[in-house]
């Protein structure tokens, strides 16, 4: 008898415990998903401040030694034009040379190789200017075919451009969009008749850079255009809050 009334307060006891820890729980649960969840926007329109242009310059010839001094005239005269156009010589970046050796394949009738000849060597240089001078760099490139009207086989690349201040705008961003991010979330609790509690969790978004009025896509590990001097900064911050 007093074993069976032992079992029975045990029981009892398990009962009780367990409908508090299930009531428990179901509160927490309920608590936990009292939140709501914003992503604020922050974006900024800017000017790049510094400009990278660069091109290459070759010569052939059916000797080494003929090209290299070909290659070094072409380097004086391309020396020579940029000087005139305002550039310093300790903004000017000559690559090393690079030199390849040249061969026509004769094929057969039926189509197989049947020799190679030797036609010379191609020597291929590089030149690069990097300045926060922006306007005057990107005139400059629109105006270097004058140097193939010189003779120079120059080939010219489209300047890339950057922001020496990207760090300071970024931080900014993040306080603009976070800012955004709140006054959204004390919205959707004021139309929901709510009490907006505490952060409970912050994360940040990609930042993502693109050109003005263009129609690029964001990627997943972030965008970086270079080759608009007039670009657009965006980055998200996604705030979770409790509400009572």
């Amino acid at each position: 008898m007093l074993k069976n009334n032992l079992n029975v307060i045990i029981l009892a006891i398990a009962v009780v415990v367990s409908s508090y820890l299930f009531s428990n729980a179901f509160q927490n649960r309920n608590k936990s998903n009292n939140t709501i969840s914003v992503t604020g926007l922050g974006k900024k329109d800017f000017v790049s401040d510094l400009i990278v242009w660069s091109g290459s310059f070759s010569k052939k010839s059916s000797t080494l030694k003929e090209a290299y001094a070909s290659l070094d005239t072409d380097r004086e005269r391309i020396k020579s034009y940029l000087a005139g156009k305002g550039i310093k010589d300790n903004e000017m970046v000559f690559s090393a040379v690079n030199f390849n050796k040249d061969f026509e394949t004769i094929f057969n009738t039926n189509g197989t190789t049947k020799q190679q000849i030797f036609t010379g060597f191609t020597l291929t240089q590089s030149v690069s200017i990097q300045s926060k001078e922006v306007n005057k760099i990107e005139e400059i490139s629109r105006q270097s075919s004058e140097l193939i009207n010189s003779g120079v086989e120059f080939y010219s690349n489209p300047p890339e451009y950057y922001y020496t201040k990207l760090a300071e705008l970024k931080i900014k961003m993040i306080a603009e969009a976070t800012k955004d991010a709140s006054i959204r979330a004390k919205s959707i609790a004021e139309n929901a008749v709510a009490n907006l509690g505490n952060l409970k969790k912050s994360d940040m978004g990609v930042f993502q850079i693109t050109g003005q009025n263009s129609s690029e896509d964001f990627s997943y590990g972030g965008s970086f255009n270079t080759q608009s001097k007039n670009k657009t900064a965006n980055i998200t911050v996604k705030l979770v809050y409790q509400v009572d």
